[in-house]
């Protein structure tokens, strides 16, 4: 089973560390918004997460929906407010569909290194074309922090890899997916040799490519990808 395990070494979305530290403009962001008496100068953290649940009650189901406390998704809608300013509200109540592009979101430091930033950001849109509202964003962060259970975040491994998104991972998302991992330095004769080493061991139907249980069979003999499939913000 070494074919196995190798490749589901290479498999897990690795942490990439990033040298962007938490930013508190959120009090001053906030104090911009036209909310009546209520915007007077925050002197805690903690007073600006009230305020804007205060504001927009709607984002409290987000926050039932995750593995973060309020200040974490205070913190990621920082993140999602800086890319775009001009276009991310401040108040939810006046513009609740805002997306923002896959391109913007793949160049956060997060992502940008990541050779599967791609498929993470696609995985994760509603619409399929890598647009992502504030709740897909945090779903994202979500799903890839520590908090988040192995059965989930196998779910959404799955969904990355399979690149043609027919509810398998066959040879060609095999193809690909090694790939991305070794930069196109594989000849093509030693992807198809580990393409059909993978399946030939890891395929317990014999239907010749890998469904969601022969996927979750394949990471459960990696007892680090619950410390690897994640991403720190």
């Amino acid at each position: 089973m070494q074919t196995i395990s190798l490749l589901v070494s290479w498999l897990v979305v690795k942490h990439v560390n990033s040298s962007s530290e938490t930013q508190m403009f959120m009090k001053n962001e906030l104090n911009q918004c036209k909310c009546g008496p209520m915007t007077e100068p925050f002197r805690t953290q903690e007073n600006a997460c009230k305020l804007f649940f205060h504001v927009q009650p709607a984002l409290l189901c987000t926050l039932d929906c995750t593995f973060f406390t309020r200040k974490e998704i205070l913190r990621l809608h920082g993140r999602y407010h800086e890319m775009a300013p001009n276009v991310v509200p401040m108040d939810y109540t006046k513009d609740p569909d805002v997306k923002l592009p896959m391109q913007l979101i793949i160049n956060m430091p997060e992502l940008k290194e990541n050779p599967f930033k791609e498929r993470i950001v696609e995985s994760f849109s509603e619409d399929g074309e890598g647009s992502l509202s504030f709740n897909d964003f945090v779903d994202m962060f979500s799903v890839l922090s520590e908090m988040a259970p192995r059965e989930l975040k196998a779910i959404y491994a799955f969904k990355i890899y399979d690149f043609n998104t027919d509810n398998f991972i066959c040879k060609s998302d095999l193809e690909k997916t090694l790939n991305k991992l070794t930069r196109e330095e594989l000849t093509a004769e030693e992807i198809t040799l580990v393409c059909e080493k993978v399946i030939e061991e890891a395929d317990m139907d014999g239907d010749g490519k890998l469904g969601f249980a022969d996927f979750e069979n394949m990471i459960s003999k990696a007892p680090d990808f619950l410390s690897t499939f994640h991403i720190r913000i």
